[in-house]
């Protein structure tokens, strides 16, 4: 099965400071798809190849965090070719995470 390449916008680039902390990973959105709250798609950006803050990505869905007691859901997306565990994506995400009853579905 391919995966749904996207185009994210990032506009908390790692290193970002809000009322949640320091952003661990770049986070952002699609801007073409609109989420759970009316509002466009969030994505966490978690690539081993992209370690530094950035303004834009390109890659892949490789995973959805249902949010049990929210109104959205957030997508994983990484780099083309690139894999990452349940364990990598709940450890890398968890800065914001931990704030929500979430559960993560791994897409294959």
């Amino acid at each position: 099965m391919e995966r749904l390449k996207l185009r994210v916008v990032v506009d908390r680039p790692k290193g970002f400071v809000d009322r949640f902390g320091t952003y661990p990973i770049n986070y952002g959105f699609v801007p073409d798809i609109i989420g759970g709250d009316s509002e466009k798609q969030d994505v966490y950006i978690i690539s081993k190849k992209v370690t530094e803050p950035i303004t834009a990505f390109e890659g892949v869905l490789v995973a959805i965090i249902h949010r049990h007691d929210d109104i959205e859901d957030k997508w994983v997306v990484t780099g083309e070719g690139e894999s990452l565990s349940e364990v990598q994506i709940a450890s890398m995400t968890h800065f914001m995470e931990k704030y929500f009853d979430s559960e993560i579905e791994v897409l294959q």
